[in-house]
């Protein structure tokens, strides 16, 4: 499904500021799998969405999606394959529109508006009425006035509502009351399951780094120094967790908005 064969890229290179980002990269995702992901601050986890969406070509290696090689794509050929939601709930969706049209492009309506029929009205109702916030009673007020977490759950189901190949979630909840969170979490977990939605997702939260999806990858310095999945993630704890990074990483994890539980 997702196959990313030795990727590195380095920004600045040749002067003071040179960074190497990402350095000789692999992962390969089965169809349907659910990995997040986890590691210091500057490990390279957004960097590594920005090379899959093609916000940048990588120095070297190759990026295939469904059996097809995506590495010298554009980015907004890559779109119509890929969803994403990003740390800020006020990305990803356009404030001054309404409920209803942020939802009719979405759905591949462009501007064209009045070629949403009732039947698909009915359908966006029905669809906001699973979320569970009441946004289905409120389809004509704009975007911009709905809460940090509405305005989440809807860019969720905004990005899903045509399914993608690839969904990538950069710490989609951070944002957010821990509540609120929580309920996302739930969105989330049912929008994927329902769709099997193969999924990457960043987050800050090591026990929910364990609890979502079939498997849990560590980043550190632009590389993937740990794959857990199967029985032996079954059993781990956040404090296995932390000690696995220790051991693969040669340090501690070092993140100021890392939570434990």
């Amino acid at each position: 499904m997702l196959k990313i064969s030795g990727i590195s890229k380095t920004f600045n290179p040749g002067t003071v500021n040179e960074k190497k980002a990402i350095s000789e990269l692999s992962l390969h995702l089965e169809p349907g799998d659910f990995a997040t992901i986890i590691g210091s601050n500057g490990a390279g986890k957004s960097t590594l969405f920005n090379a899959i969406c093609g916000d940048f070509q990588t120095d070297s290696g190759a990026i295939q999606l469904d059996g097809k090689d995506i590495t010298f794509q554009p980015a907004f050929a890559r779109a119509r394959h890929i969803g994403r939601l990003f740390q800020d709930p006020m990305r990803g969706s356009a404030p001054g529109m309404s409920i209803e049209e942020n939802l009719a492009l979405a759905a591949g309506h462009g501007g064209w508006f009045s070629r949403v029929s009732r039947a698909e009205k009915e359908h966006f109702r029905q669809q906001l009425a699973l979320l569970g916030m009441g946004l289905e009673d409120r389809m004509k007020q704009p975007v911009g006035l709905l809460s940090g977490g509405q305005r989440q759950a809807l860019t969720l189901m905004m990005a899903t509502m045509v399914p993608p190949k690839l969904l990538l979630l950069d710490e989609h909840t951070a944002a957010l009351d821990p509540a609120t969170a929580e309920k996302v979490l739930q969105i989330t977990r049912d929008v994927v399951e329902k769709h099997q939605i193969t999924t990457l997702m960043v987050t800050h939260n090591m026990q929910n780094a364990l609890d979502l999806g079939n498997r849990t990858l560590m980043m550190d310095s632009g590389r993937i120094v740990l794959d857990i999945q199967g029985e032996k993630r079954q059993g781990m704890t956040v404090a296995d967790l932390l000690e696995q990074f220790k051991t693969n990483a040669g340090k501690t994890l070092d993140n100021d908005r890392i939570l434990l539980s």
